[in-house]
């Protein structure tokens, strides 16, 4: 059962869609890459994977559709992760605090840019994040905020997206925490290879089911 959840930041409304299965052991909030939102078709078909293995997701737009259009013409929005990371601290309190989820452990999947804000809110909820995989993600732009995540992390990059896997490897090794980097063979930036996108659901949700549910 899929319902509304908005994340209301100051005088910024998020809109965003929370799907529960009666017996979800976990919840899952997503934060999309760089000019995406919570209707990413790569995003939602990993949701619908995750739900399959008992997982609540959430997906939201850590955007407004005002601060969309304006980042679309500038970019100047999607790689402020201080704002995505501030934005994905107050899904993670409201997911702590709902009726529906506050008894269900929480998990962060973030892509591109928004693996760094995952990671980034990790840091700051060290108590409440109790995991976080990346999907073709920019830990490094985490910064600083990468020695002090807690939560197993595991960063999946395709084999092919060599610029990226390179930022991934040098990130992993300023993780101080529990972590693994999985590279999916011959995938690109977006795993839009046949199969690619099915195992980085596979590995994901093996991640979330295995550190959400102990």
């Amino acid at each position: 059962m899929t319902v509304p959840f908005g994340v209301a930041t100051g005088a910024t409304a998020l809109s965003g869609d929370l799907t529960a299965p009666a017996d979800a052991i976990g919840v899952v909030a997503f934060a999309h890459g760089s000019g995406s939102s919570r209707r990413s078709p790569r995003n939602v078909a990993v949701a619908r994977s995750f739900q399959d293995r008992r997982l609540a997701t959430l997906l939201f737009d850590l955007l407004s559709e005002d601060e969309a259009r304006h980042d679309a013409a500038t970019g100047s929005l999607r790689f402020d992760i201080g704002l995505l990371a501030d934005r994905l601290v107050t899904a993670v309190d409201r997911l702590s605090a709902d009726a529906t989820t506050r008894a269900l452990p929480i998990g962060l999947f973030g892509a591109s840019t928004g693996a760094a804000a995952a990671l980034v809110a990790a840091s700051r909820r060290p108590e409440l994040v109790r995991a976080v995989v990346s999907r073709g993600g920019r830990p490094d732009l985490a910064g600083h905020a990468l020695g002090d995540v807690d939560a197993p992390t595991l960063l999946i990059v395709g084999g092919a997206d060599t610029q990226v896997l390179r930022l991934n490897q040098q990130a992993a090794h300023r993780l101080t925490g529990p972590h693994r980097l999985e590279v999916v063979p011959g995938a690109g930036h977006l795993f839009e290879e046949p199969g690619a996108l099915e195992q980085v659901a596979d590995l994901a949700g093996t991640w979330f089911t295995q550190h959400l549910a102990a």
